[in-house]
């Protein structure tokens, strides 16, 4: 494999942490060295263990070895058969002269070796890279130059994407490929053709022991993010931070551990009281990972939804047959077809006894969606997590709540535009922001981490994303969408999330996305893509007016309805409002 690339050192050039920087006190050069010894601790002692994903998951895996760690499709690896196929990973790309702080890039559907190259990155101090596989090639290509990928494993099935997407890379950088085998016949072709090696050979030439040297804290994850405007960003962590901020802290329902050792002591070693969390989202979104990774770091199982296209029953039964505690789903469009192949099954075609929460991350629940799963999932706790690639997870939704009213964790609050944050019940909307464990910022792109990034006046960094909020009087805060997105109607803002709960309400509906198009008397007018839930009898613009009046006000309510047989997605998986105002004749 090649050994260009970003080293470790060169992240000196990237934003850092409020006390690191200059506006905090600091030099701003004061990013810890990494070590790249190699080797146990001297005279065989303990290693030292530091807030690095690797070394954490190394605890979990020696506190419950033999306990099952990861299931995807066929693959079940225990946490001790996990940490050594991991082991080989790093070695592999140790031995192959990628130093600490290079980038690899990971372009699969969800399976084992999606986990097993992540976690060896970082038992490497490597940084794995998600890549989406629904990018089209110049997509693709451009998320590759940005990131600078040394390394790129990809699933044979995608071969054709990764060629097109390097044939034309004008870095001039060369990128080593591994081939993850399905098809063994055509993989050989394509590697021929292209000059990669087999995964699975590589692996099998490299050492499965744990013998790496020092890491820290301080080493890299990064998260690729397309959002909902712009060119994909990769938001840079320090492994502490995220760990803390998305990964649970080793909390659950504790305070957050203080020290890595204490991890062990947190880890349930009762079989019984084993944490099993399945993950539906592919892991090349943070939604997906995130739950993987709570669950290892409560000596869990993580469970990987496989299939290539959403199906509500083959998930009912994936959690029947693993005895699923916790589901992680992304939004009404995963949320409906499951409560809708529950409430249509048999009681005994699945068996749901040990299922305790859903759980939606990325995309809101719609109050309609949430009944429809009470009701067919008695029992089951149903709830939204609100987070942010840029922030890590906020806090969750008010039990009860009707629309998207959050508890959030005590470092998020809403600022005005002076960074100053609001009063609780003034009424005034501003944004949503959080401090303390945040991202260092954007890779290669210190403009739009300023931005993001900002510090205050006390010398305070926070995260500010987007997303436009007020803060009720008791504390809690409602979450009213993305500025960008705000619909200016004759003056008046109104915010699209609001208006597709209330349309979402509709019998009738079965998703929605809500967006501005021009209009000569007021500017812009609400318009509405609805999937209906029966093409026989979809609901007309009269009758989602008479629904939504109801709920919302007046000047709030669709001017425009369009019936679409899906709702436009970004390759993120995420509505696209930019496809979706194309469909009303209107340009992006």
């Amino acid at each position: 494999m090649g050994t260009v690339g970003k080293s470790a050192e060169n992240l000196a050039d990237q934003p850092r942490r409020s006390e690191w920087t200059a506006a905090a006190g600091g030099s701003g050069d004061e990013v810890p060295r990494r070590s790249t010894t190699r080797g146990p601790a001297p005279g065989g002692a303990a290693p030292t263990r530091s807030f690095n994903l690797a070394d954490l998951f190394e605890i979990v895996s020696d506190t419950v070895p033999t306990r099952l760690a990861l299931v995807a499709g066929r693959a079940r690896l225990t946490y001790a058969e996990l940490d050594r196929r991991a082991n080989r990973f790093a070695h592999l790309v140790i031995d192959s002269g990628i130093t600490p702080g290079a980038h690899v890039g990971i372009l699969a559907y969800n399976r084992s070796e999606w986990a097993e190259a992540m976690l060896g990155c970082y038992k490497a101090r490597a940084v794995p890279v998600n890549l989406n596989y629904r990018y089209v090639a110049t997509e693709l290509r451009s998320v590759i130059e940005d990131a600078d990928l040394e390394v790129l494993v990809h699933e044979s099935a995608l071969s054709g994407l990764a060629d097109d997407a390097l044939k034309d890379d004008r870095t001039g950088r060369p990128v080593s490929r591994l081939v993850l085998d399905d098809d063994l016949e055509a993989a050989t072709e394509r590697r021929t053709r292209s000059r990669s090696r087999s995964y699975e050979d590589a692996m099998g030439m490299a050492s499965d022991r744990r013998d790496f040297g020092p890491r820290s804290s301080d080493d890299i994850y990064i998260l690729y993010t397309g959002g909902t405007t712009g060119t994909p960003k990769g938001v840079l962590w320090r492994q502490e931070d995220i760990f803390f901020a998305a990964m649970g802290g080793g909390g659950r329902g504790m305070d957050p551990i203080t020290s890595p050792g204490e991890l062990a002591g947190r880890i349930n070693t009762d079989e019984s009281g084993r944490m099993v969390m399945l993950a539906v989202a592919p892991l090349m979104h943070g939604n997906a990972q995130w739950v993987m990774w709570n669950a290892w770091m409560m000596g869990g199982t993580a469970i990987l939804y496989t299939e290539h296209r959403y199906d509500a029953e083959s998930l009912l039964q994936l959690a029947a047959e693993e005895r699923v505690v916790s589901i992680g789903l992304v939004g009404d469009a995963m949320a409906r077809p499951l409560a809708r192949a529950a409430d249509s099954a048999r009681p005994s075609t699945y068996d749901l006894s040990n299922l305790r929460v859903i759980g939606s991350g990325g995309a809101m629940l719609s109050r309609t969606v949430k009944d429809e799963l009470a009701a067919v999932l008695p029992g089951v706790v149903v709830m939204d997590r609100f987070g942010a690639s840029e922030s890590g997870a906020h806090g969750a939704v008010e039990m009860g709540a009707s629309g998207p009213r959050f508890v959030m964790s005590a470092d998020t609050t809403v600022l005005d535009d002076d960074l100053r944050p609001l009063v609780p019940g003034d009424g005034r909307i501003g944004r949503l922001a959080r401090s303390g464990r945040i991202p260092l910022g954007y890779y290669k792109d210190p403009e739009k981490s300023a931005s993001t990034f900002p510090v205050d006046t006390e010398g305070t960094r926070w995260s500010v994303p987007g997303d436009l909020a007020s803060i009720e009087a008791d504390g809690a805060i409602t979450v009213h969408g993305r500025g960008s997105a705000t619909i200016n109607s004759g003056g008046e803002k109104i915010f699209p999330e609001e208006v597709e709960a209330a349309i979402k309400s509709h019998p009738a509906v079965g998703d929605a996305i809500v967006v501005g198009i021009e209009d000569d008397q007021f500017g812009q007018q609400v318009a509405v893509a609805v999937q209906s839930l029966d093409d026989a009898r979809p609901p007309t613009l009269a009758a989602l007016q008479v629904h939504c009046r109801t709920l919302i006000a007046g000047y709030k309510l669709p001017r425009r309805l369009l019936l679409v047989d899906q709702i436009p997605l970004t390759a993120a998986g995420k509505p696209d409002a930019n496809a979706t105002r194309a469909l009303f004749g209107q340009t992006p």
